[in-house]
């Protein structure tokens, strides 16, 4: 095992994604889990038997169904923690997978007539609602080169971003990091080398339609993740940021849009693929292991490359 056997992952948003995913190649490599997670009773029949492969790896795992987000629920969930360790556990590995942000846009669309499809149905002497059945048709099945022409996403025209959007989002999916760690420090409950990961995406720097109030998020993380890399460091604590590639996550399928990005993603990465949570796993539990610990405050792109592809071949 890689890890000594006393010390413990804590993962917000351990049911699925990135967060479950990273659970798995952790427990694989011998950390104990505390999974924080928030869920309806409904879908826990879906998710339970993937705790329970977890445990049958052999580390202990614990599972809090809470809203990671309240400060009740967060002392709760650390008093827990602490009783799960015992005297002697600590937290090598904070992960914060939280995917709780709105996505409005920030203003009405303006009207756009469509000019390719209708063109191309004329100069083949279609008619175009055929075409446009055809085309979206063939998208659907898996046909990325037809992004361009397929019908564009839908999104929500009565409301539009405010402040309490924004506040609510970069908290959530942001700042709460912070607090999670600040928190968890002034317990003194981390190792002596432990490592805290954010996540972001290619939104940080890229305007996506839907994404404002979560793209400020990702920014205020890094940022935050940035300080902490600094002013933690003294205390053995190392902060970094993953920053993957486009993925196939229930977050992304919650974004209007979000096939067509994950068509554009594979026509642009080098390996013509998406990026997987497994991939994303890997490099997490490469970074926690001794090897990486001068590893700190830094911005990670784990993406086959598909940050550097400037276009499409």
């Amino acid at each position: 095992m890689d890890f000594p056997g006393d010390q413990w992952a804590v993962i917000l948003g351990g049911s699925s994604g990135f967060g479950l995913a990273t659970a798995r190649k952790l427990a694989r490599h011998g950390l104990h889990l505390f999974l924080v997670h928030r869920d309806r009773r409904g879908a826990m029949a879906r998710i339970e038997p993937a705790f329970a492969e977890l445990r049958a790896l052999g580390p202990r795992v614990v599972t809090l169904n809470a809203d990671a987000l309240d400060a009740t629920a967060r002392a709760q969930a650390l008093a827990r923690l602490a009783e799960e360790m015992g005297a002697g556990g600590r937290v090598r590995l904070l992960l914060h997978s939280i995917a709780f942000g709105n996505l409005k846009l920030v203003a009405p669309e303006a009207p756009r007539a469509a000019v390719a499809l209708p063109a191309l149905a004329s100069a083949l002497g279609i008619d175009p609602q055929r075409l446009s059945g055809a085309v979206d048709a063939l998208f659907a099945d898996g046909c990325d080169e037809l992004a361009a022409l397929a019908s564009p996403p839908e999104y929500p025209q009565r409301a539009f971003l405010d402040d309490e959007d924004f506040a609510r989002t970069i908290y959530s999916m942001g700042t709460s990091l912070l607090t999670w760690t600040q928190d968890l420090h002034a317990r003194g409950l981390f190792a002596a080398d432990a490592r805290v990961f954010g996540l972001t995406s290619e939104g940080n720097t890229v305007a996506w339609k839907g994404y404002a109030a979560v793209a400020a998020a990702k920014v205020a993380l890094e940022s935050v993740s940035r300080a902490m890399a600094i002013e933690l460091a003294p205390h053995g604590i190392r902060s970094n940021v993953i920053q993957a590639g486009v993925t196939d996550t229930p977050a992304l399928r919650a974004i209007p849009g979000g096939e067509h990005l994950k068509a554009q993603a594979r026509l642009r990465n080098p390996f013509r693929r998406l990026t997987t949570p497994e991939d994303v796993a890997n490099v997490i539990y490469l970074l926690s292991l001794d090897e990486a610990g001068w590893i700190n405050g830094e911005v990670i792109r784990v993406d086959g490359g598909e940050h550097v592809s400037g276009a499409v071949s």
